[in-house]
């Protein structure tokens, strides 16, 4: 009985744990909008091995580029490869690395 007893809380705890760790990561996936030049990472940052899409953003004189996902840059880059223009992207952001990686759910281009 203190075998079940014990197993019971255990698995009490682990759930507990997972729970708040989902409630953590839907806290993070929060869309956020961001404004600045959406601009290719090889031809205008040269930072990139081959094209790749990105927005760079300038906030208290720092710049941040926040690179698009796959998916978002096949359905965009055509647009901006070789002209850079100003916008705003909304979407979530996630960090790989050193990098920020930013999955579009809306782009508009001034």
């Amino acid at each position: 009985m203190k075998k079940l007893c014990a197993s019971f809380a255990v698995l009490a705890l682990v759930f507990c744990f997972n729970a708040a760790r989902a409630e953590e990561k839907k806290a993070d996936d929060k869309e956020v909008t961001l404004k600045g030049t959406i601009l290719c990472c090889k031809c205008h940052l040269k930072k990139a091995p081959k094209c790749a899409t990105a927005i760079e953003v300038e906030k208290d004189g720092k710049k941040t580029v926040y690179v698009f996902d796959p998916e978002s840059d096949k359905k965009y880059h055509k647009e901006i490869c070789t002209k850079k223009q100003k916008g705003e992207v909304k979407g979530t952001v996630t960090k790989e690395g050193d990098k920020m990686i930013i999955k579009v759910t809306d782009l508009k281009f001034e």
